[in-house]
């Protein structure tokens, strides 16, 4: 206790007045004090801002080096990617030359029709439909149904598919008629690529559509 009653008898009756004069111990105190006070002031009216950019800009590294990462990785793999880029514009040009023309679909039909006769079958109905316009492609449905034996519609379906253009039959329906034979009711799609005039009038409505969503 008496060493506490000193302490604070150094205190007593202090005044900024004469601060050179004072005691060591409450000299010292007040530098702590002042320390501590412009500390807290540097600390929250400049070093807090510049640790917050300062943590922005560790952020930022961060960014930038998983960014150097991925295209450090890009560029070894670059002539990979060039040559597996170059196999899918070949086969897109494979797949585009099995799609005819808007001038060759004639024939087309005219193929599917003749691959159901050499096979001896007989055509109850054979309607093209209406042309559905895709993003790409034109899809043209056609209803078919033909009669004849079993084998022959097996072999009639394999012709369709050995085609050299890109026919599908779709929606089967098979019933038994009279001495043997089967009636195949189906549509038959097939497919062909634009024009120049359709890929374009195809452009300008996606560009329509594209504006009206914003």
């Amino acid at each position: 206790m008496a060493n506490l009653s000193e302490i604070s008898a150094k205190f007593r009756g202090l005044t900024l007045d004469n601060v050179g004069s004072w005691p060591i111990l409450p000299r010292m105190t007040l530098w702590a004090g002042v320390v501590v006070a412009c500390a807290a002031l540097g600390y929250f009216a400049v070093w807090s801002s510049q640790m917050a950019e300062l943590d922005s800009l560790r952020e930022h590294e961060t960014s930038l080096k998983e960014q150097y990462r991925v295209k450090l990785q890009q560029s070894i793999n670059l002539e990979e990617l060039r040559r597996q880029k170059e196999q899918v514009n070949q086969y897109v040009l494979t797949l585009e030359k099995q799609l005819p023309s808007k001038a060759e679909m004639d024939a087309l039909l005219s193929d599917i029709n003749q691959a159901g006769i050499g096979r001896g079958l007989q055509f109850e109905l054979f309607r093209p439909g209406q042309v559905n316009l895709r993003d790409y492609y034109a899809e043209l449905p056609i209803s078919v149904k033909v009669t004849g034996r079993y084998h022959d519609l097996g072999a009639f379906a394999s012709d369709i598919a050995n085609l050299p253009r890109i026919v599908t039959l779709n929606n089967l329906n098979i019933q038994s008629g009279k001495d043997l034979t089967l009636s195949l009711d189906a549509t038959a799609k097939t497919f062909r690529y634009f024009d120049e005039d359709e890929m374009a009038t195809q452009r300008r409505a996606r560009d329509a559509a594209k504006a009206g969503k914003k």
